[in-house]
């Protein structure tokens, strides 16, 4: 299938590893330009040397001087922007609300939602020159369903899909799509650091942890960071240029979380 995005411009927050690295490189063999940023300078670095189309930046998206630089130094590698993945996020603790470390708390925040609205207030102006514009920010699973011990992070990603549901009627004037991606037990290292977090939490071993989360989807699998990939490419493609304001679970059909 021709996606017809030859040469489209795209920004992926933390890209350097996990799903941000999965979309920057699925969309870079669409024939889209990339441009990512991480705070993992290391990963970074291998990555120049391993792929020397995928441009980068260190930026920490809660500093807004940073993000700021970004934007500068991502336009200007780019010529411009058509898309914004903001993917950039932390697990947060795994704690009761009153047993919580309040600083815990508000880092949580601060990179999960405040760290889009960092990113997008400076996409905007630079969308509205584009004819095939998009932002597309990940919430998780955890957006729309309670989870316990991890109050910040589900707070965090509620708030998201409420940001890119305001974002799309604001935008939808200046033909610019916005959409929400939530995932559910998504495979990888930090899917298995917040399992045995809990695991440690509740006096689990692993093994009984992943069951029980697993328990409460229809489909008994992992999503893998190619999936969301695939379907945050075909959105952003102008097949995709009537989707807006949606929150699309890729979840196996998670009715709820342990």
């Amino acid at each position: 299938m021709n996606l017809e995005i030859n040469g489209l411009r795209v920004l992926v927050t933390a890209g350097a590893n996990g799903i941000g690295l999965a979309v920057a490189n699925a969309f870079l063999a669409e024939g889209a330009r990339v441009h990512i940023c991480d705070v993992d300078t290391h990963a970074l670095a291998e990555l120049k040397t391993a792929n020397p189309a995928l441009t980068a930046t260190v930026c920490d998206v809660s500093d807004r001087a940073a993000v700021a630089n970004l934007f500068q130094e991502a336009t200007a590698t780019l010529g411009g922007l058509d898309v914004l993945v903001n993917n950039a996020g932390i697990a947060g603790p795994t704690a009761k609300v009153d047993e919580m470390n309040p600083e815990d708390w508000d880092r949580c925040l601060d990179i999960c939602l405040t760290g889009q609205f960092n990113c997008a207030r400076l996409a905007i102006p630079l969308l509205r020159q584009s004819n095939n514009a998009s932002i597309v920010n990940i919430a998780s699973v955890a957006g729309r369903v309670g989870f316990a011990m991890r109050a910040p992070y589900a707070a965090a990603k509620w708030g998201v899909i409420g940001f890119t549901k305001s974002l799309s009627i604001e935008l939808g004037p200046d033909n610019i799509r916005v959409n929400a991606i939530l995932p559910g037990l998504v495979a990888g290292d930090r899917q298995r650091r917040v399992l045995e977090a809990k695991a440690q939490q509740r006096g689990l071993s692993y093994a009984e942890m992943e069951r029980i989360a697993f328990s409460y989807t229809s489909i008994k699998e992992y999503v893998t960071p190619q999936q969301l990939a695939d379907q945050i490419v075909f959105m952003c493609s102008p097949r995709g240029r009537t989707i807006s304001g949606q929150a699309i679970s890729i979840c196996g059909d998670t009715q709820m979380l342990g």
